[in-house]
């Protein structure tokens, strides 16, 4: 029986340490996980990068929103990307379609060009594509390793017939990997269902921040954002009852 790897997606430091301690396979690096995640900072890169034993992947996102980008959002990325292969990345995550829903295939084929010999994956943009099946062939074309979707799903489990179909057509040409939602308890439902080789979550959990004098009037990020004195972090035991879900 082939182990399925776990990808740990992390927007810290500690949270990359954490997932490595739980026993996940690889970690998806990013920034602003409320925003759906960014491009983390260089220190961030940096420090995970010399820390962790296990390979890092980078995001390169330069805002939330779409992933259709201007010209300046494409140098951004392209710049991300460099830095990243400098600081020790092992990989590099990206997404970007056209206006039409379509995989914008030249720019993609670009940033791959800059990032080898480093991992490329597609991350889920591809959710956004108007023709999944499309889509898969595209970026099969170019040379992705991966695809991270929820089956154009708010999760990996409401979209598991169609990350079924993907993961049938993609056969070895490239990985399709779940991801949106995966948790210790639907994760056997999620092999059941799709059968992947990898499979990606961020299994955190709130913990209380160490400051003792706490000003409630106000939030840093607005009202919508939960209070600064919680914070959510990746937890090391949900991992460890993930992956103890993957061996059954």
């Amino acid at each position: 029986m082939v182990q399925v790897l776990l990808e740990a997606c992390v927007d810290s430091v500690e949270s990359a340490l954490a997932a490595q301690a739980g026993g996940a396979g690889r970690v998806e690096l990013c920034a602003d996980l409320l925003e759906g995640g960014i491009t983390p900072s260089d220190g961030t890169v940096a420090l995970a990068c010399r820390e962790l034993r296990i390979p890092v992947n980078v995001l390169i996102r330069p805002r939330g929103g779409d992933f259709c980008y201007s010209d300046v959002e494409f140098a951004v990325m392209a710049h991300d990307i460099q830095r990243a292969k400098e600081l020790g990345a092992a990989g590099v995550v990206i997404g970007l379609l056209d206006p039409d829903g379509s995989v914008d295939a030249p720019r993609t084929r670009e940033l791959m060009g800059l990032a080898r010999p480093l991992s490329v994956t597609f991350h889920r943009a591809f959710d956004m594509a108007r023709d999944p099946f499309a889509a898969l062939e595209t970026l099969i074309e170019l040379g992705v390793e991966r695809i991270l979707t929820s089956g154009q799903e708010a999760t990996a489990l409401e979209g598991l017939d169609l990350l079924a179909e993907l993961t049938a057509r993609a056969g070895d040409r490239v990985i399709i990997m779940p991801g949106g939602g995966i948790s210790e308890r639907n994760i056997g439902k999620i092999l059941a269902g799709c059968h992947p080789r990898e499979v990606h979550a961020s299994l955190r959990a709130t913990r209380e921040g160490r400051m003792t004098y706490r000003n409630t009037r106000c939030y840093m990020g607005g009202v919508l954002r939960p209070p600064e004195f919680t914070i959510a972090q990746t937890n090391p035991d949900r991992v460890r009852q993930l992956i103890a879900g993957l061996a059954e």
